[in-house]
């Protein structure tokens, strides 16, 4: 699939020099984490509500349980929020790097094919 080497080479070169930070050790893969750790919270704490709400007939415990039921629903969902986020930015780098990558072929081809003419 890789039509010229050398190009290969002077695009790393390039990276290289932009001095950018590695993304898998970056923000993106503790989000990732981070969201499936709080979504497991939130729904540990939303079982746990449950059965305390259940397990008591005093109504103000019960309150306290939907309380709590609802942090854990929120909690699940800021997770979900902060999962699909840092999965979403790890795809759409891989995408636009190889949308970059295509579109500079595309170009190098259309070039060759007018200094032909």
């Amino acid at each position: 699939m890789i039509e010229s080497p050398e190009r290969v080479e002077r695009f790393r070169q390039e990276i290289a020099d932009m001095h950018l930070r590695d993304p898998a050790t970056g923000r993106d893969a503790l989000l990732l984490r981070a969201g499936i750790a709080v979504a497991a919270l939130g729904v540990v704490l939303g079982v746990a509500a449950y059965f305390m709400s259940h397990n008591t007939t005093n109504s103000l415990t019960q309150r306290d349980a939907i309380v709590l039921a609802l942090i854990g629903v929120s909690l699940t969902i800021v997770g979900a929020a902060l999962f699909v986020r840092g999965s979403l930015a790890q795809f759409l780098r891989f995408w636009l790097a190889r949308l970059t990558y295509e579109q500079q072929a595309q170009t190098d081809r259309v070039v060759d094919a007018l200094d032909r003419r």
